[in-house]
């Protein structure tokens, strides 16, 4: 697994900073920017994947680096692994267009699988609805909430090339649980039948989008309305 230091052609370095899908408290910025300050940070950079990039002197970036963790933070793995999930601000709390907990499922997944190696780089993004800001069918995988508890899958997908390809839907409607399955299995399957460098969705053009599901967790589910709405509607009385 690389680590995301790239040498800028001005001869500083950049570094890239993972967060919880981009969300950070008051306090990590302000602990962040008196750490940007200590480092001699030159300027912050917000990428499109929610991570964040500090230019600085390449003599400082240890120092940067190693004082990470104590705000909450990491450096952000590269390579040919599970990168940064991206999120919307999806959920119960924040977004009024969604439908489903997109935030914290995406917070989760970056926790279980950042940084796992893989054939090629692969990229999950989350999405509250159907709106999709977070492009998730421009991501190897993509999870779209279609209801509170239930979502869709898409996988195969990706923007970064002079050829890019949407994802196809490989599940509907399945529980938080069952996205978690999915994601397993997708990247089981991919390291034993993806080709060094081989994109997930080269892959499935190449064998298919069947190796990759999980046929007991494809069914649609059925949303029952929350229990105080059925009790308005007099639903389960008799």
């Amino acid at each position: 697994m690389g680590e995301a230091i790239f040498k800028q052609k001005c001869g500083m370095v950049a570094v890239n900073i993972v967060a919880a899908c981009g969300v950070m408290t008051p306090d990590q910025m302000a602990g962040l920017a008196r750490l940007a300050e200590d480092c001699g940070v030159f300027r912050f950079k917000m990428t499109s994947r929610q991570t964040l990039v500090a230019v600085l002197g390449e003599d400082k970036a240890g120092q940067l680096v190693g004082a990470l963790p104590g705000l909450g933070l990491r450096l952000s793995p590269y390579g040919n692994v599970v990168r940064a999930v991206k999120a919307c601000a999806g959920n119960s709390s924040l977004c009024p267009r969604s439908v489903g907990e997109a935030l914290d499922l995406g917070i989760e997944i970056q926790d279980k699988y950042l940084g796992m190696e893989t054939p090629k780089d692969f990229k999950i993004a989350v999405a509250g609805c159907a709106r999709g800001c977070t492009d998730p069918y421009c991501a190897d995988l993509g999870v779209v909430a279609s209801g509170r508890e239930v979502f869709d899958v898409a996988m195969g997908g990706f923007g970064g090339s002079a050829r890019p390809l949407h994802g196809k839907i490989a599940a509907r409607r399945i529980g938080r649980e069952d996205v978690f399955l999915l994601i397993d299995n997708v990247l089981e399957r991919f390291k034993a039948l993806g080709q060094p460098g081989e994109k997930l969705g080269r892959t499935i053009t190449r064998l298919g989008l069947e190796p990759f599901l999980l046929p007991d967790s494809i069914k649609e589910k059925e949303i029952k309305p929350p229990e105080d709405f059925a009790n308005f509607l007099g639903i389960g009385k008799e």
